[in-house]
């Protein structure tokens, strides 16, 4: 399968300080590829360097088989920004005529795409307010629609749900398996994991500029597990006889909720129940969430 996106230790640095570094990464056509990471992680920064928005330090990358910055690419791609601005006195329309014009599309183009992106994004009717006017899942539409407007093949999104409702989300989600359906490639950047799971084929963790996991959720999640254990009294003593075999996410008088990083574990909570004098009434199990994986990473690198 090809590669929409491939990239060799690249770096971007800000006077000094990481933006982000030494990132290697391979995303092959037609999938959903998820970016998880904390607030200044450097999702923002890695997004704009492969959109050219800022050049790279070192380290180099390849769009849909070509180097960075080639104009025949950089046609073929649609950027979602985080935190975008547009003409409040231009209607959704006009914003959208301006947008096409910068993707140098012709009349005809422009007069059978702009109708249909306004459809696929919900917003057919208000074309003809003024931008000023729109809410704020509205203004996340339009900029939705604005990416979409030249059928890129490879499709940037930051945060594309951030302002949406649960239904306005359900439909971005849709939007995007359609798109994948077609054989489009998505990079998504969001904080909302567990939408990351519902949709995306390979996902990476980024923190402090640089990248500590990465592959599909599933695999991700398939060794280790969140274990139930229900108990007649949980004591210190029991936590303490736990806490070297794994993470403790809650406990409460009867029950303790942890997470094991290899189906290995599970049987040693046993013993730790038996060996504090405790009686274990049940033991139960499940995957790993996209969320539990992110929060050990995370208290891993502390």
């Amino acid at each position: 399968m090809n590669l929409a996106i491939e990239t060799e230790n690249l770096t971007k640095m800000y006077d000094g300080s990481v933006g982000c570094k030494e990132i290697c990464l391979s995303v092959s056509e037609g999938q959903i590829f998820g970016l998880l990471g904390p607030n200044g992680a450097g999702k923002s920064t890695l997004v704009k360097t492969l959109v050219g928005l800022v050049r790279p330090t070192s380290g180099t990358a390849r769009l849909l088989g070509r180097p960075l910055g080639n104009v025949e690419v950089r046609r073929k791609i649609g950027f979602l920004p985080e935190n975008f601005g547009y003409h409040e006195w231009l209607t959704g329309r006009q914003l959208l005529e301006f947008h096409a014009s910068l993707y140098k599309m012709d009349r005809w183009s422009r007069k059978s795409r702009i109708p249909l992106v306004l459809d696929v994004v919900g917003l057919t009717g208000s074309e003809k307010k003024k931008v000023r006017t729109y809410s704020k899942g509205m203004r996340q539409r339009i900029g939705m629609a604005c990416a979409l407007l030249p059928d890129p093949d490879l499709l940037f999104l930051d945060e594309p749900t951030s302002a949406l409702d649960p239904l306005g989300r359900r439909e971005v989600r849709e939007i995007m398996q359609g798109l994948k359906e077609r054989g489009k490639t998505i990079f998504l950047n969001s904080h909302l994991l567990s939408e990351v799971e519902m949709v995306c084929d390979q996902v990476a963790f980024i923190k402090g500029g640089s990248i500590i996991d990465q592959g599909s959720p599933d695999e991700m999640g398939a060794d280790g597990a969140v274990v139930e254990l229900h108990v007649d009294v949980v004591s210190e003593g029991l936590l303490d006889l736990i806490r070297p075999v794994a993470r403790i996410v809650s406990s409460g008088s009867n029950t303790i909720r942890a997470a094991v990083k290899s189906r290995e574990d599970i049987p040693e909570l046993a013993r730790a129940v038996v060996g504090s004098g405790g009686r274990l009434y049940r033991l139960a199990h499940e995957k790993v969430s996209l969320e539990e994986i992110f929060i050990n990473l995370l208290k891993e690198g502390d």
